[in-house]
């Protein structure tokens, strides 16, 4: 194919996103407030405790075997792979810029997490459906992109709650310690400064108040401490581990629903029971695709009204939010073209074009938009990642078209 038909078809998706972005954008306005803050809300709750899952759980249970299983392996190690280049990248950009300290959990954390679900799970499909396409059947191409994208969206919901969650919390606490340590400094020395006599000279203001025999101090009778063992230390440990993580964010309904989803494609009796048209109790797993279909949809429409907060503005740094762009935008995808060329050099990925444009795709993805839901939970750069949001989502319709047509040219 040439390189214009190839950027024709991957422009179309952007395009459409863009629109149904746009779309909700303007219902978000405030003399339209069709998709206001309350309603915004209350559909993103639909959406992830509701369409998500079912979208989940459906795609996989369909196209997930033994078989495939052992195809996609590499995929998990791919993810982690762009978390761990993204940090790296995300505090140099830190470092570089000087972000002020209750922004560094924040700039790492755009670096590292992409939008690994709901952005593939739009752009696949499109791009199987598209005219010239280079994937071949577009019935099949849908059925195994929805399960690539839904296992990349399970997969990434795991990383994402269980590392960037703790980045931002741990950045935001040692935050919230300095404003406190420095509010207490300031209230003792007002306070020592308003206790001192004016009149008083300074030899007057440090005599002792006791003598020396009167300051004799108690006896004190130390007790020794019990001795730990190991396995305390160990138990002790991971009590301490399961405090500080989040398990009810990091088993989100989406991954409880691709649990359900592996359960479901990996027991053939279960498979036989729900999928396919013969299958006694199909009905289930049609009623599941009938509801993840609401899930694309939903999701574009929030997140053009949730860019709008970005139009506000703030007071972040320009050359914070060009340092995220160019990761996200530059070094990653050149990096991961490095990472998926190498494995399929040394055979860690079968060759099959669909499975390596999601694999280098995941590495052009905009920032996780969980990642303004993670920074309202605990005040830290609200206002900035709306900022950061923004023009990142404003830039990808232009850098995923770019880098589309490359991967498409890649794989083709």
């Amino acid at each position: 194919m040439g390189f214009l038909n190839l950027f024709a078809v991957s422009s179309m998706p952007v395009l459409k996103v863009l629109l149904v972005t746009g779309l909700g954008s303007y219902l978000a306005l405030d003399h339209v407030n069709i998709l206001g803050g309350n309603a915004r809300k209350h559909l993103n709750n639909i959406v992830f405790f509701v369409f998500n899952p079912a979208l989940i759980s459906s795609n996989l249970a369909k196209t997930i075997t033994y078989e495939s299983m052992v195809q996609m392996w590499f995929m998990p190690f791919n993810i982690l792979i762009t978390f761990i280049i993204g940090s790296a990248l995300g505090w140099g950009v830190s470092q570089i810029t000087r972000a002020p300290p209750h922004l560094h959990g924040l700039v790492i954390g755009c670096c590292a997490a992409g939008n690994l679900g709901n952005m593939l799970l739009i752009i696949i499909p499109a791009v199987c459906r598209e005219r010239g396409s280079p994937f071949g059947d577009p019935d099949v191409c849908s059925e195994y992109g929805m399960g690539y994208a839904s296992l990349s969206m399970a997969i990434g919901a795991i990383y994402l709650w269980s590392y960037v969650y703790n980045i931002i919390r741990i950045s935001s606490s040692r935050n919230s310690e300095e404003v406190e340590i420095n509010d207490l400094s300031i209230t003792k020395s007002s306070t020592e400064s308003s206790m001192t006599p004016s009149g008083s000279s300074s030899k007057e203001v440090t005599e002792p108040l006791l003598s020396s025999n009167q300051l004799a101090l108690p006896q004190t009778r130390f007790e020794e401490k019990p001795q730990v063992s190991f396995l305390d230390k160990i138990k002790q440990y991971f009590e301490m581990l399961l405090q500080k993580m989040n398990l009810k964010r990091l088993f989100a309904p989406s991954t409880i629903g691709a649990i359900a989803g592996f359960v479901v494609g990996l027991l053939p009796q279960i498979r036989r029971l729900l999928i396919g048209d013969t299958a006694p109790v199909h009905v289930i797993q049609d009623t599941a695709l009938l509801l993840g279909d609401g899930a694309i949809p939903a999701v574009t429409l929030i997140l053009g009204g949730n860019l709008l907060r970005g139009l506000k503005g703030s007071g972040i740094q320009k050359s914070v939010i060009l340092g995220i762009i160019i990761v996200r935008y530059v070094a990653l995808p050149l990096l991961g073209i490095v990472v998926v060329k190498g494995a399929i050099r040394f055979g860690l990925v079968h060759q099959n074009p669909l499975y390596e444009f999601v694999l280098l795709l995941q590495f052009a993805l905009p920032p996780a938009m969980n990642i303004g839901t993670m920074s309202q939970l605990f005040g830290a750069g609200e206002s900035e990642c709306s900022v950061i949001m923004l023009w990142c989502y404003v830039l990808a319709s232009l850098t995923l078209t770019l880098w589309s047509t490359l991967f498409l040219w890649l794989v083709a």
